[in-house]
């Protein structure tokens, strides 16, 4: 038999798909597959998630005509093939790369990206707003707008005000629910396939639309009754009781990946002419044709590098203890000490290191699922009973709960502990999942306590710190990744509440760093040193409290006060500027320089390289400090501070 001619080499964009068979559309998604595994064991990223939304990627863009038909998928972590099908395959294996390809969906990048996407369960309500534009501006398109949304972002509240809101408003929207973990369907096989194509058929569909015509014809409440007796036909037979509660029409469950199950499917609802939303069910399987990512799916769900043959990942040479890691040794010393201390995570266990609280403490941790909002309210209701909650979210997420961490956490003046996971600048996940805001939006807040930890034995202190405060909020923000390499204690002790610490003395340049920039303080204050400049550093370790008291002496004793912080502008360094000012400092010549993060966003690269990009480095402040004297002794880098 002569070799198959390779299909993914016809196809630069969706339109090359069109005219294919199913038998070569089903060669295309091997081929499709084989690339995505290739792609990502050279570059890492997401790769179950897309494994998984093979076929259905190459049989929405065979059928649908994207990019003038909108496709939206949420959060991102499965675009890998529909970026290699919509003309980026020659850049696929710069993903995640310097200068390369977002590992999310983004506008700017390609127009088969109609909405940007990182964080989970905004598809609905993307879809639902394009569809309204589209009928605002155009009642006659037939456009459609199709919105896949995994069952995980199915958790979050935000998907059901959508689809709340979508049925109500009865416009045209298509939400392909990708299922591949929650099990909420019942078993897929054939006859679900035929009931399918049946109910989702223009024939069906006209014969449903004759039928309530003529239902209108009869009293008020056997219409009623008929309608209601046709949805709940089709609810019990396929399962979709509650989004036909919701106003969607519902289809499936079918085999996502079965071709000849998805194409007759997706090509009805493509020529149904009817007004009201539908949501297909497609039941699908996390790592789909990858024997290693099919039997590990969290394992495989965000990877290094790995070889393809075995699997294996690429394991960085060992150093110190991840952050995350060192989080969870200190919950767990606490709560060993206090059984008042719970875990609350929203959908990241593993991310977060609560999966090791949950093997020493499995009754004391509570994975709410995608529901920041949700997470926030519930703490503060355990809090009001006397619990010692401890909620760990990375500090981009929590951002979705902000509301709840006002009014239900901060005006009660409850004790709930926020663990702020991933603060700072966070690597190839990019600006998405940057922590770059936590300080800013919580600097504001009356009565909480904010800290940030220098390395990871300090933030073995901040645990501590957090669980002995039992009369208002509190918050402390770490890095992803490894820490200082520092030696660990057994437990955390509890901090003097607002209260820094001095780490060297000096006096012509004092540098008051928050968090981990405190070492790049440090290597700072070793090259002023080489210049004749003589410094002070200090570690804030709080926000708020701030240590006024500390400022005041380094505002005294110094010719230039620089603060540095990985955060955006807005925070630390804006509260030390809001005090000296009414302290008068600047009134005698202080020359202060605040370091943050530039008004931009730092796109995806190494955390490193994103340093340099955003000013904060040992350097940085060497140059800051020259220039604040006067002297042109410096790199050469910074003239003006263009914070």
């Amino acid at each position: 038999m002569p070799p198959r001619t390779p299909m993914l080499d016809r196809v630069k964009i969706p339109a090359d798909m069109r005219n294919l068979s199913t038998e070569q559309l089903k060669q295309l998604a091997d081929e499709l597959r084989a690339e995505t595994i290739d792609t990502v064991s050279v570059t890492g990223g997401h790769l179950g998630s897309s494994l998984g939304v093979v076929e259905l990627t190459v049989a929405i863009h065979a059928v649908f005509d994207t990019p003038s038909d909108r496709l939206i998928w949420d959060v991102g972590h499965q675009t890998y093939p529909h970026k290699i099908l919509t003309g980026r395959r020659d850049r696929i294996r710069t993903l995640r790369q310097p200068g390369g390809l977002s590992g999310f969906t983004r506008r700017s990048e390609s127009e088969y990206d109609p909405f940007g996407a990182a964080h989970s369960s905004t598809s609905i309500s993307a879809g639902l707003g394009m569809a309204v534009a589209r009928d605002l501006q155009d009642p006659n398109s037939t456009r459609n707008v199709i919105s896949v949304i995994g069952d995980g972002a199915m958790s979050a509240g935000m998907a059901y005000e959508a689809m709340n809101n979508a049925g109500a408003i009865k416009s045209r929207l298509i939400v392909i629910l990708n299922d591949n973990d929650m099990s909420i369907a019942p078993p897929v096989g054939a006859m679900s396939a035929y009931l399918s194509r049946l109910i989702s058929s223009r024939s069906f569909l006209s014969l449903r639309d004759f039928a309530a015509k003529m239902a209108k014809r009869f009293p008020r409440t056997l219409e009623r009754t008929a309608r209601r007796a046709e949805e709940y036909a089709r609810g019990i037979l396929t399962g979709g009781t509650l989004f036909e509660e919701l106003g969607f029409y519902y289809v499936g469950p079918i085999d996502g990946h079965n071709l000849d199950h998805l194409l007759p499917v997706l090509r009805n609802l493509r020529d149904s002419d009817g007004m009201e939303p539908v949501l297909l069910h497609v039941v699908t399987q996390k790592g789909k044709g990858y024997a290693p990512a099919e039997a590990s799916g969290d394992k495989y769900h965000g990877v290094q590098k790995f070889n393809v043959i075995t699997g294996e990942q690429t394991k960085a040479p060992p150093g110190p203890p991840q952050y995350t890691h060192v989080f969870a040794k200190a919950l767990i010393a606490e709560a060993e000490v206090n059984p008042k201390v719970v875990a609350i995570t929203a959908a990241m266990p593993g991310g977060t290191g609560l999966d090791k609280f949950a093997q020493k403490f499995p009754t004391r941790i509570f994975d709410v699922g995608i529901a920041e909002q949700h997470a926030v309210t519930f703490a503060a209701g355990m809090a009001t009973e006397g619990m010692a909650p401890f909620c760990a979210i990375y500090s981009t997420f929590l951002q979705r709960g902000y509301d709840q961490l006002v009014h239900d956490v901060v005006l009660q003046s409850l004790p709930v502990r926020f663990a702020m996971d991933r603060a700072g600048l966070v690597g190839a996940d990019g600006a998405t999942h940057a922590g770059a805001y936590d300080l800013c939006y919580l600097g504001g807040l009356p009565g909480i306590v904010i800290m940030a930890p220098s390395d990871e034995a300090e933030l073995m202190h901040a645990v501590a710190t957090a669980a002995a405060i039992d009369d208002r909020p509190s918050a402390f923000r770490y890095p992803r990744g490894e820490g200082m390499g520092v030696d660990l204690p057994a437990r955390g002790s509890v901090w003097e509440i607002g209260k820094g610490r001095i780490l060297r003395e000096g006096s012509n340049v004092a540098i008051l760093a928050l968090g981990p920039r405190v070492a790049e303080a440090m290597a700072a204050a070793e090259e002023l040193a080489a210049r004749g400049l003589s410094s002070t550093v200090a570690d804030a370790r709080f926000m708020k409290p701030l240590d006024q008291a500390l400022i005041a002496q380094l505002a005294r004793h110094h010719e230039v006060l620089i603060t540095i912080e990985d955060s955006a502008a807005g925070g630390f360094g804006a509260a030390v500027a809001h005090y000296l000012s009414w302290a008068g400092a600047f009134d005698h010549g202080l020359k202060f320089r605040p370091m943050t993060f530039p008004d931009r966003l730092i796109d995806h690269n190494a955390p490193a390289a994103q340093l340099v990009d955003a000013g904060l480095t040992a350097r940085h402040i060497v140059d800051h400090a020259l220039a604040a004297l006067g002297t042109n002794a410096g790199h050469g880098l910074v003239a003006i501070p263009a914070q």
